[in-house]
């Protein structure tokens, strides 16, 4: 394993050279084209001595333990801690980003905390976390890092979950979901105009993502849209969102709709009525997907999960907290005995909607 150096550097993967001089990246759908001395837009990745490296390899912009169901994953382990972190910068430009002081830094001193892939992995398990997620800015455009901590993890019994837009190329995708176990992707909209004129990406790139994941990997995944009012909140939108997860990727992928709240550079639009949420998640089950649920809001009864045969409220949340739980010790239901999908073992966790901000260095002592 590449260990990084006191900067922080690594040389990066995938990675092309063109005829002009300049060197692609090659990690992402928008490959940046960048001569000597020149960031990315992910402003993580660079050119330096005539090759892509990564500038944030060990080093955070801080760690917490969250409940997993903070990610939002409902069907991975519930009820158990998971160790939170990310780095800084972005490979899109959201104008609406809820994590924007981290995801959209130029400041290297963001990245406070010197952390490890060892170190990460040792602090998991110290804190008795079932999981490490890379989260708060993408993993994809810290990569190498990303690969690094997950088999650390993984020698120590710790499972892998990535937060991510899933906006990457297919070489790069394959590698990165190799040593995950578990991801939230956030399909943020289903028209390429919201994509481009919002993020400044394209829907194409994501779809092959959730595709890729269903059909040719072992990760467990869910799908969050965050739902802004005159954006991406119309029936059809959601009619159409839904239907293409049923037809492509089955019936039993968990959908979030999330809340928006004004921030960044979209603060003229209001938050998200709490009755959209419940209209885009009727949309999803008159369409037959089994588990949808609507987040940053409260409301119990449709965070829950619910037997789709016999109608058994399977797993009961409150705020990220398990209320009941009523699957038998094969993830069934206890009263028809259909599975549950996800990856569940045994009894839940009991971590609740504790969050705790975690110092690495606090821990090595």
């Amino acid at each position: 394993m590449e260990l990084a150096d006191v900067s922080g550097t690594v040389p990066g993967r995938y990675w092309g050279r063109l005829e002009d001089g300049r060197i692609v990246c090659e990690v992402c759908p928008r490959l940046c084209k960048l001569a000597e001395g020149q960031r990315g837009l992910c402003f993580v990745r660079a050119r330096e001595d005539d090759q892509i490296v990564l500038t944030s390899h060990g080093r955070s912009s801080g760690f917490c333990v969250d409940p997993i169901e903070k990610k939002p994953l409902n069907h991975f382990l519930p009820g158990t801690p998971v160790l939170s972190f990310g780095t800084a910068g972005c490979n899109l430009a959201c104008k609406f980003c809820q994590n924007w002081d981290m995801s959209k830094s130029r400041e290297m001193d963001k990245l406070a905390d010197s952390a490890a892939p060892e170190a990460i992995a040792q602090a998991a398990k110290k804190l008795g976390c079932r999981s490490v997620a890379f989260t708060y800015n993408d993993p994809v455009i810290f990569l190498e890092y990303a690969v690094d901590v997950a088999q650390a993890c993984h020698e120590l019994g710790i499972k892998s979950v990535a937060v991510t837009a899933g906006y990457i190329c297919e070489k790069p995708r394959q590698e990165f979901y190799a040593h995950m176990d578990a991801a939230n992707v956030d399909l943020k909209a289903f028209t390429e105009e919201f994509y481009w004129k919002i993020t400044k990406s394209h829907l194409e790139p994501v779809l092959d993502t959730l595709r890729y994941l269903k059909h040719e990997t072992s990760v467990w995944f869910e799908i969050t849209t965050l739902l802004i009012p005159g954006e991406n909140d119309s029936e059809r939108e959601i009619e159409e969102m839904t239907q293409w997860v049923a037809t492509n990727l089955g019936l039993d992928v968990p959908i979030h709709f999330t809340a928006f709240h004004p921030d960044y550079k979209m603060m003229d639009k209001p938050r998200t009525p709490h009755s959209t949420l419940a209209m885009a998640r009727r949309i999803a089950l008159k369409n037959e997907l089994h588990y949808a649920y609507i987040g940053n809001v409260h409301d119990a009864p449709r965070d829950t999960t619910y037997c789709h045969v016999c109608g058994e409220p399977l797993i009961v949340r409150d705020w990220h907290r398990l209320q009941a739980w009523n699957l038998d010790s094969n993830g069934g239901c206890r009263v028809c005995g259909t599975p549950c999908a996800g990856v569940f073992e045994g009894r839940p966790g009991t971590w609740g909607r504790k969050r705790l901000p975690v110092r690495l260095s606090a821990l090595a002592v």
